[in-house]
């Protein structure tokens, strides 16, 4: 298989950008595939599916969660935001906003034909990018990686070699996995194991 170009990269992104697959389906009200990043990075970091704020700002990671994120990242050693996200690819299970959901607070969980519309996209990224570290935020991202399992027995650990896979707990404030003590320690060892794969991968700075 020939090694991918950044032409080639910016065209598939341009592509990305420009799909209404799942608007057209009617799994999504309208079109607004989000993520960010450069060709060359060596973190790919997936989500499950952008939110309200993220619909808006075409950015991922812009709300509330990505503040949290943010601030996880700084924990783990990027000496801000902005660094962090010069150095990570930003992508998601779901490009599209699925939708808030009707019975409650919060957004939809990404529908399976909308997660399945998005795999190409994914995929084309991990074979163009061949990124040295992916983490996967969230039980679904996880699981995308993994397999099924717990967070308990995810969080805090390293998968893999090429990539090395760090799973993280999503960073909403919906969610309650990081009420227990011994999940925040999860947490803690988790960020320490990116800290050290952003010191071997990073670029020269």
């Amino acid at each position: 298989m020939p090694r991918a170009t950044r032409a080639a990269f910016t065209a598939h992104q341009a592509a990305c950008r420009a799909c209404t697959v799942c608007a057209d389906q009617g799994i999504v009200p309208e079109a607004n595939p989000t993520f960010s990043g450069e060709w060359g990075a060596r973190f790919l970091l997936v989500g499950q599916a952008p939110g309200q704020v993220e619909r808006e700002s075409r950015r991922p990671f812009s709300g509330r969660a990505g503040k949290e994120l943010d601030r996880w990242m700084i924990r783990a050693g990027f000496a801000d935001a902005g660094e962090f996200r010069k150095s990570i690819y930003i992508a998601a299970l779901m490009r599209c906003f699925p939708g808030r959901n009707p019975r409650g607070a919060g957004d939809l969980r990404p529908p399976p034909a909308g997660v399945a519309n998005c795999a190409r996209w994914l995929d084309a990224e991990l074979d163009m990018l061949k990124p040295r570290v992916v983490i996967p935020v969230g039980q679904l991202a996880i699981a995308r990686f993994l397999g099924a399992g717990s967070p308990e027995s995810r969080v805090g650990k390293a998968f893999g070699e090429r990539p090395v896979i760090v799973p993280l707990p999503h960073p909403s404030g919906q969610s309650r996995w990081l009420n227990e003590t011994a999940n925040r320690v999860r947490l803690d060892a988790a960020l320490r194991l990116i800290g050290q794969l952003r010191e071997q991968f990073a670029p020269s700075r």
